[in-house]
């Protein structure tokens, strides 16, 4: 008859680690001392459980028997496979005491105490047991497990054997695939296609080599990733590395997108003729096959360093996912070519280079909204004036398609044509009045929304005169004398948007050296599900916390100071009337293999020649060298490296021609291909950042400068 089922130990602390036997599991469990345990001593065991145990022990698939009301542990060598760690320690103890709290999860123990205590069978599919992660998936290994209750020579139920048997790795693939979808489902870029489909086909038909191939007009590009090695597209922060590939190339993988014919070899040398290094050399065994698409062509491939036959099931496997990735492929080729269409049209109605003063500072920054796929309305500007002064705008025509990016260019171009004639704000902001009412007349239309604020600062007289269209008030930043910095909105009426006839008002306010003007977007500030006190609020906080005032750094702070996703455009414009001058230089960088060397060595005569400390040279050296490299590979065009010293900061950007775009924060902890990445720059850097423009991007990084010793006296400018 059935057992009955006792005391189940307190669940304790898993046990820990300790070293194996050398004689294995079967060692351990004949070698255990049993006669203190319900068991008793090893000869004077039951028969029938005596034979259980033989065959458990001699047993090719991982088997474990759970004796008596405590469930006592004897397993075999595959077992102790299975539970890692936990052996040897194990063998002897209750279940629920080795195990912990994951014996009393569902499924786990109280299955093993229901076949005891009835008597019954018990059998489970495709179950995922958390009981050591570092099997199969995240999370456990998936088994089928069968617990059969055993009995002793009297026919009472003395205990449970488990058996159980990995799934299949084909079956773990094929339950993979609806994750797979769903990575891709979220994809927006061929970059991103790129990224999920190799990370996905390395890891699920555990490969040791996958390549992947788009056309490019009349050529191809490929990236690859290799089992083991840290590449830049394993970077979630940076694109992949794409190759070119002639058309006419012999690698398969490329022969294979051109043709449109699969390729499969169970062992050779496949590579051989294409082979880029040792690698590709190594590969045996390759199948490709060719993306299914209307509008782009491609290739994915899958490679080992040992023969492999292909069976039925993993070849109707790499069907689908090629499937996928040629939907996905194809819905990114279009996404990119509208998005591409969009930006450039909206960034090139921007202006590309900003004034360059010796005592103001200016940078501004542009980031699409959620739907990057349109042309927005956003828009800044800076320009200086025959008065000597400094003219700076930011605006905002409503929409998000190519009439409201045609209308900004409108807009912003009558802007600087009335400040050149009369750069007083009213009559400027009164003049774009007049013009606004008379585009939305001729478009007979009332729903011309345009807002902005405009904004004249007298470097001579120390104070900016500012007036406002229906647009959210500039903060002021005010460095204090013990080294603090507050953050204040100016008291600006913000008016009737444009087109509507306000009479605009104007506030003049002081601008001494040490502050800092930021404009911004609304944007910036609004989101779904909060009101826009608490964005302004925020806004504030973060550019009084900023690290400096300088105009680079707060424009990253202001873009990412209201935490969340927007649905409209960012806008950011920031002037800071420096204490003294900075000191600049810059650099053209080739595209070629000696650059970053180059760099590193122009950039550290540089600051020696600038009296910069040297930790901060140091910082600066390897900062920049990662970013050229950077550059160099991803955007594959000459860059450009650009240095500004101030008493407080140094300043340097990277700026490429290319279409990299822009470079997120998330996973700053990953390393590049160079073992630092971006990661290195988040360390080293007290600030960092990205400016998207017309024809590629620039990566910035901001260092502050430790005071001189009193005494000491520093090339710094004075």
């Amino acid at each position: 008859m059935p057992g009955t089922v006792g005391r189940v130990p307190t669940p304790s602390t898993p046990v820990p680690p300790q070293p194996p036997t050398g004689a294995g599991a079967a060692g351990a469990v004949l070698g255990h001392p049993w006669a203190r345990t319900p068991l008793g001593p090893l000869e004077s065991w039951d028969p029938a459980i005596r034979a259980v145990v033989d065959v458990l022990l001699a047993a090719p698939v991982p088997m474990c028997l759970l004796y008596g009301d405590d469930f006592l542990m004897l397993y075999n060598d595959r077992y102790a496979e299975v539970i890692g760690p936990r052996h040897p320690g194990a063998i002897g103890r209750p279940a629920a005491e080795v195990f912990g709290e994951v014996w009393h999860s569902a499924g786990a123990g109280e299955v093993v105490e229901r076949s005891y205590r009835r008597g019954e069978p018990f059998l489970e599919r495709e179950a995922v047991l958390p009981i050591h992660r570092d099997l199969g998936a995240p999370g456990g290994a998936t088994f089928t497990r069968c617990h059969s209750p055993v009995t002793d020579s009297a026919g009472r139920v003395a205990g449970v054997l488990t058996v159980l048997v990995q799934t299949g790795q084909v079956t773990q693939q094929l339950q993979s695939v609806s994750d797979f979808a769903a990575a891709l489902a979220g994809t927006l870029t061929l970059d991103d296609v790129a990224r999920v489909t190799l990370r996905y086909a390395l890891g699920s038909f555990d490969a040791d080599r996958v390549s992947f191939v788009i056309d490019e007009g009349t050529n191809w590009r490929t990236v690859r990733r290799v089992r083991g090695e840290l590449l830049d597209e394993a970077d979630e922060r940076l694109p992949p590395l794409w190759r070119r590939a002639v058309a006419d190339s012999s690698a398969p993988v490329v022969a294979t997108a051109r043709s449109g014919v699969p390729f499969l070899v169970t062992d050779g040398q496949p590579l051989r003729e294409a082979a880029v290094d040792r690698h590709d050399q190594k590969i045996r065994a390759l199948a490709a096959l060719p993306l299914r698409s209307g509008v782009i062509r491609g290739a994915l491939a899958i490679g080992y360093q040992t023969p492999h036959t292909w069976t039925g099931t993993e070849r109707a496997l790499l069907a689908a996912v090629v499937e996928l990735v040629g939907q996905a492929a194809e819905r990114a080729r279009r996404f990119e070519t509208q998005h591409g269409t969009a930006q450039l049209l909206q960034r090139s109605m921007l202006p590309e280079h900003l004034p360059a003063l010796p005592r103001l500072r200016v940078a501004a920054r542009y980031d699409p909204g959620v739907d990057g796929n349109a042309a927005g309305g956003d828009f800044y500007d800076a320009f200086t004036l025959p008065t000597g002064g400094l003219g700076v705008v930011l605006g905002d025509v409503a929409g998000h398609d190519v009439q409201a990016a045609a209308r900004m260019g409108q807009v912003r171009a009558a802007l600087r044509a009335l400040a050149l004639t009369d750069p007083r704000p009213d009559a400027v902001l009164g003049g774009l009045d007049r013009l606004v009412g008379s585009l939305a007349a001729e478009a007979g239309t009332e729903e011309l929304f345009v807002t902005v604020v405009f904004g004249l600062i007298d470097l001579e007289r120390q104070q900016v005169t500012l007036a406002s269209a229906g647009h959210p008030a500039p903060l002021i930043r005010r460095a204090e004398p013990d080294g603090s910095a507050t953050a204040t909105y100016v008291d600006l009426p913000p008016g009737p948007p444009l087109g509507l006839g306000g009479r605009p008002r104007t506030v003049t306010v002081p601008f001494p050296a040490g502050d800092s003007l930021l404009m911004f977007s609304d944007g910036v500030v609004e989101r779904r599900w909060q009101g826009l006190s608490a964005g302004l609020d925020g806004l504030a906080a973060a550019v009084a916390g900023a690290g400096s005032g300088d105009p680079r750094a707060l424009c990253a702070v202001a873009s990412a100071a209201v935490p969340g996703a927007t649905e409209d455009d960012v806008a950011v414009l920031a002037v800071e009337h420096a204490l003294r001058p900075s000191r600049s230089a810059s650099m053209e960088v080739p595209a070629e293999p000696t650059a970053p060397s180059r760099v590193r060595h122009w950039l550290t005569a540089q600051l020696t020649e600038w009296q910069v400390p040297e930790q901060v040279i140091g910082a600066a050296v390897l900062c920049t060298s990662e970013l050229t490299t950077n550059a160099l590979l991803h955007a594959g065009t000459a860059a450009r490296v650009e240095i500004d010293l101030s008493p407080e900061r140094l300043l340097v950007s990277v700026a490429d021609s290319g279409t990299r775009g822009q470079v997120t924060r998330a996973r700053t902890d990953t390393l590049s291909s160079r073992g630092r990445g971006l990661g290195l720059i988040e360390e080293l850097s007290d600030a960092w950042g990205t400016d998207p423009t017309v024809r590629g991007s620039t990566v910035w990084f901001e260092i502050l400068v430790p005071p001189a010793p009193p005494g000491v006296g520093g090339g710094l400018p004075g």
